[in-house]
C-alpha cells in the first residue's frame, strides 16, 4: 500500500491536512478489512485464543497513528488499534503472522494476537494489563531522556474508560507531568470496561476533567467523527513535540462489537446503540471525505479492493509459514536473536 507510506522524520511537517486525512481514512479502510477476516478465521476455527476487533473505534486508533513517525517515535497500542498500528507502520504480516502463530511473526509465534510488537522502532509489545502500558510508554520516554536522544520525540499511549481507572494509569501520568514528558494519553471512552458502564467506573462529569489534576492540558472528542478527532489529535500530538508536556484526550464512541469475538454485547443497551455515539465512525469518515471531494467513489472502491488483496495475501503466506518448533528452537538466544531481526 504505497500510499501509506510516508517519510519517518518527526511528524512529517511537508505533509497536508488533505493527505493525512486521506491517509488517516484508508488505514481505517485496511483495518476494517483485516480485522472483518480475522473475525472470519475466527469463527472458523483458524485461530486459536482470542480475537480482538475495533469496529467503531477506528477512526480515534488510526488518527493517533497517523500523527506519529514509525522508527522515531513511540506508540502504545492496544487491543482496538489495529488500525493506528497501521497507520503508524505496522505491517499487516505482523499481525496475521501472530494470529495464525508463524515463527516468523514478531513473538516468533510463540504468543498469539494482539501480544505483538515492534520495540526497536517505537511499537512496544502490549500487555493485557491495559493501563501499565502509559507507564511503559513514560519509562520509555525517560530512557531516551536519559540517552539524550528525546529531542523530537512524541510517546503516544492508547487506553480505554476502564484502564483509566487502574492504579497504573494515574502512577504514569502523574510521573510524566512532574517529569514535563512528551507523553499524550489518548483515552477512548467507549462506555463498558468490557461489560462495566461507565456509571460504574467513575463519578466525574468526564474523563477530561481528571487532566486538571495531573495539571495537563486536557481535550475532549467525538470519537466518531473522524475530521474532528483527527485534528484534536494532531494537535495534542504537537504541543507534546514541542515542548507542552504530556496531553489528555478523551475520544468518545462506542465499541460496535463485543469485547472480544466470544463476547455478544448483550450488555449494551439498544439505545445507547441508536445513539450519536453508535454511529459507524468508517460511514461517517466516508461520507465527510466523498462530499468534501477529497476521495471519490472509484478511489474508494480500488481501496477496499487493494486491501482485500493484501489481507488475503498476508493470510495465505501466514498460514504456509512453520510453527515454532519447542524442541530445535533455541530458547537461551532469543532474545538476542528478537533484537537482531528488528534491527
Amino acid at each position: 500500500m504505497p500510499e501509506l507510506e510516508r517519510d519517518s522524520t518527526a511528524a512529517n511537517e511537508a505533509e497536508t491536512w488533505e493527505s493525512q486525512l486521506r491517509r488517516t481514512f484508508r488505514a481505517m479502510v485496511v483495518a476494517r478489512t483485516l480485522e472483518s477476516k480475522l473475525a472470519s478465521l475466527y469463527k472458523a476455527g483458524k485461530i486459536v485464543g482470542g480475537v480482538y476487533i475495533g469496529p467503531g473505534q477506528e477512526a480515534i486508533s488510526a488518527s493517533i497513528g497517523s500523527c506519529l513517525s514509525w522508527d522515531h517515535d513511540i506508540f502504545s497500542a492496544l487491543i482496538r488499534d489495529q488500525a493506528g498500528r497501521t497507520a503508524f507502520g505496522e505491517p499487516i504480516l505482523d499481525a496475521t503472522r501472530s494470529y495464525l502463530g508463524s515463527a516468523k511473526g514478531p513473538s516468533r509465534g510463540r504468543d498469539g494476537n494482539i501480544h505483538r510488537g515492534r520495540p526497536n522502532s517505537g511499537l512496544p509489545a502490549m500487555i493485557s494489563h491495559l493501563g501499565a502500558m502509559v507507564s511503559v510508554v513514560t519509562g520509555m520516554l525517560l530512557a531516551r531522556r536519559i540517552k539524550g536522544c528525546l529531542d523530537g520525540v512524541v510517546g503516544a499511549a492508547s487506553v480505554g474508560d476502564g484502564a483509566s481507572s487502574t492504579g497504573s494509569f494515574h502512577e504514569a501520568m502523574n510521573t510524566a507531568a512532574v517529569e514535563r514528558l512528551p507523553l499524550v494519553v489518548v483515552l477512548t471512552n467507549n462506555q463498558f470496561a468490557y461489560s462495566t458502564p461507565t456509571d460504574r467506573q467513575f463519578a466525574c462529569k468526564s474523563l477530561v476533567d481528571r487532566a486538571v489534576g495531573y495539571g495537563v492540558p486536557g481535550y475532549e472528542v467525538d470519537g466518531t467523527d473522524l475530521t474532528a478527532t483527527l485534528r484534536v489529535i494532531s494537535e495534542a500530538v504537537r504541543n507534546a513535540r514541542e515542548g507542552g508536556g504530556p496531553q489528555l484526550v478523551v475520544a468518545n464512541a462506542l465499541r460496535l462489537s463485543g469485547h472480544g469475538e466470544h463476547d455478544d454485547a448483550s450488555y449494551v443497551p439498544e439505545q445507547l446503540r441508536k445513539s450519536p455515539l453508535g454511529r459507524d465512525c468508517m460511514e461517517v469518515a466516508e461520507h465527510q471525505l466523498l462530499s468534501t471531494g477529497l476521495i471519490t467513489e472509484a478511489e474508494l472502491l480500488a481501496w477496499r479492493e487493494e486491501a482485500t488483496e493484501d489481507v488475503q495475501a498476508a493470510v495465505a503466506q501466514a498460514q504456509q509459514e512453520p510453527a515454532p518448533d519447542p524442541f530445535a528452537d533455541d530458547w537461551t538466544v532469543y532474545a538476542s536473536k528478537e533484537i537482531a531481526t528488528i534491527s
